[in-house]
């Protein structure tokens, strides 16, 4: 597991000392740090480290030095360097980089941004996006003008009661007066309300002179495409808060179930899991810009759920890195989220999303972005029941982990992916990344893999498919080797002279074509198959006898 995130890094010593310094790499994380939510530098302790190395000592005029050669080649960067001793002796250096009031960057002019546990660059028009969603000031904590005491009273003591019961809370917290926990979340500055504050405890008037309190629409379509009912949560009554529970209780739709076949009996399932319509909303509000007007659209089709939100996914994330970005755009409002219980912790929201769907046989979610909009789509109806049992059975044996948990949903839906396709249905940025997602999967033999390199195919063993009936339809594309060489073998008896696509329309298309050529490769390098031609116009048949073990251009 990795020891970065979205506010700690770590460098060795020797990129700030001596002549192997690289201030510009230094320089481009302390703008990542003050671009995002601040964080801090721990120079000294090596990447994959917890504690620098026991006799590391740091000389006094380098925390001087990093100071002004930070200065000199970033703008907009506030940087405090602390020399620290860690337990075991060793000294290290704590960079802190607190949130740039303005867009950071290099002197030479670049831009970055901190993104989970990653520096990535600002390029092309992302730099203006970045500089609008960074005002001096966050929209949550500007005052709202409105006296602290014109609170609804009845919210504010549902909040307090919310907090002090939350398993989340430390007990430091808790302790706290009412006063103090609204300073303590930002909801209050001096003697007025902020506009989170507004958004939180505010009563209906407050919330709607806002302009952009959020407001929720949810829209039932017919299978052609017609509305057939409409609910509003439009009147600024509710908020953010009281939203989640009031939209999940008033859908009819939501409390609605149907029957899966398991075995000789039938299991009732709902249409939608609760927790994830949950989380779907929760991310809708907690993320979308509060400086931009829209409507949350929840569209019920008879087959899908689409939830809707007004604005761009913040900076950094796309629809394809959702599963493993970590970029929260209204930290006041998370926080208090995550504290109320009603989110997960940061970045494993969808991490949640994309393992109960997954477990239960149904499709992954379907994050899309439009121009100023942002689309999850998930199913109500179940692929694959049998998943269900599947996924349960093996993490009741092997208490797996939830990584563990998303990777055998997908390969348990497919028959079977080769190491780029996994990759790219977890959304990793490349095959390395699978150690991680597959966990134990490959050791306990739940998951069993054939080939090499790029072309390792990943599929569930075939014991664990038998037992929950996911093995009606023949895999070929899980077939041994040894196998689909005796297949090929057979085939070019019957149709000599035959391309690499002819051999593999007729053992059948399950199979890759580059698994098939690879098989013809191995026979003919055995010399149980000769061929003629080169590249597409190469020809295959079985060898002569009397050339058995070596290649030729001749078929009998």
């Amino acid at each position: 597991m990795s020891l970065e995130d979205h506010h700690t890094d770590r460098k060795s010593l020797r990129t700030a000392s001596g002549k192997t310094a690289d201030w510009t790499a230094l320089a481009q994380d302390a703008v990542c740090f003050a671009n995002g939510a601040g964080g801090r530098l721990l120079i000294g302790i090596e990447d994959g480290h917890v504690l620098p190395p026991s006799d590391q000592r740091v000389e006094p005029e380098l925390l001087d030095r990093l100071r002004k050669r930070i200065g000199e080649l970033t703008v907009n960067v506030q940087a405090l360097p602390r020399l620290q001793r860690a337990a075991n002796g060793g000294e290290f250096i704590e960079l802190l980089i607190d949130r740039s009031p303005g867009v950071a960057s290099t002197r030479d002019g670049r831009y970055f941004l901190r993104v989970g546990d990653s520096c990535q660059p600002v390029l092309g028009d992302d730099v203006l996006r970045l500089a609008n969603e960074r005002p001096g000031r966050p929209w949550e904590a500007m005052d709202s003008a409105v006296p602290r005491q014109a609170a609804d009273a009845d919210k504010l003591v549902h909040f307090v009661v919310a907090i002090r019961a939350s398993d989340r809370v430390k007990d430091s917290v808790k302790e706290k007066s009412a006063d103090e926990l609204l300073t303590h979340y930002g909801l209050t500055q001096g003697q007025t309300l902020t506009r989170l504050g507004v958004l939180i405890l505010g009563t209906q008037v407050d919330r709607r002179a806002l302009g952009t309190s959020p407001l929720v629409q949810a829209i039932k379509y017919d299978e052609q495409g017609q509305k057939i009912n409409k609910w509003m949560w439009d009147d600024c009554a509710l908020s953010p808060v009281e939203l989640v529970d009031a939209v999940w209780r008033e859908l009819p739709d939501f409390r609605e179930s149907y029957e899966v076949a398991e075995g000789l009996y039938r299991r009732s399932v709902p249409a939608y899991d609760e927790k994830v319509v949950r989380e779907l909303l929760v991310n809708a509000l907690v993320h979308r810009p509060y400086t931009q007007q829209g409507d949350i659209y929840l569209n019920l089709y008879p087959e899908r759920l689409e939830v809707v939100n007004p604005g761009r996914l913040p900076l950094g994330v796309t629809p394809r890195t959702m599963l493993h970005a970590s970029r929260r755009r209204n930290e006041g409002l998370a926080r208090l989220f995550h504290d109320l219980g009603l989110m997960e912790r940061e970045g494993s929201g969808f991490d949640l999303i994309y393992d109960r769907l997954l477990s239960q046989g149904r499709p992954a979610p379907l994050p899309e972005e439009g121009p100023d909009w942002v689309k999850v789509t998930i199913q109500r109806r179940i692929a694959k029941p049998e998943v269900m049992r599947l996924v349960s059975e093996a993490d009741a044996r092997f208490q797996l982990t939830q990584r563990e948990r998303i990777t055998l949903g997908v390969l348990a839906q497919t028959e079977g992916l080769t190491a780029r396709e996994l990759a790219a249905a977890l959304a990793a940025e490349g095959v390395d990344e699978l150690v991680a997602w597959l966990g134990q999967l490959l050791r306990t033999g739940l998951v069993l893999t054939l080939g090499k390199t790029s072309g390792m195919r990943y599929f569930v063993a075939p014991d664990w498919l038998r037992g929950v009936q996911l093995d009606s339809k023949t895999t070929l594309s899980r077939i041994a080797p040894h196998r689909l060489q005796a297949l090929i073998l057979e085939d070019l008896a019957r149709y000599p002279n035959s391309s690499t696509t002819d051999v593999n329309r007729r053992i059948g298309t399950e199979i890759s074509a580059k698994t098939v050529k690879r098989a013809l490769d191995e026979l003919a390098t055995a010399g149980q198959v000769s061929y003629v031609g080169e590249r597409r116009w190469r020809r295959y048949g079985l060898a002569k006898q009397e050339h058995k073990g070596q290649m030729t251009g001749k078929f009998s």
